[in-house]
């Protein structure tokens, strides 16, 4: 059983703005998130209001909810490590 995958307007201008090495190495990632939302190496990350997850692409970090109940991924947030959590 797989999840949707919902992308914000925001993360999609994130993807965008990406050389497309890069970019190509995101959407794969996101694509695997549909048939395995919790990968190895994904965390959930602490101190959110919500629980956000979190996994690694190289130097880039996807933010992203799930929602179980209703078999959805939701993508908030991509960027370069060092500024995606601010």
């Amino acid at each position: 059983m797989s999840f949707s995958i919902r992308i914000r307007k925001q993360a999609l201008k994130e993807i965008e703005k990406l050389p497309s090495k890069n970019s190509i190495e995101i959407s794969k990632a996101i694509d695997s998130l549909s048939f395995e939302p919790r990968p190895v190496g994904c965390k959930k990350l602490k101190g959110q209001s919500e629980t956000i997850w979190r996994i690694k692409v190289g130097y880039f970090r996807i933010l992203y909810i799930i929602e179980d109940k209703i078999k959805i991924v939701e993508i908030r947030k991509i960027g370069n490590r060092k500024d995606v959590y601010k």
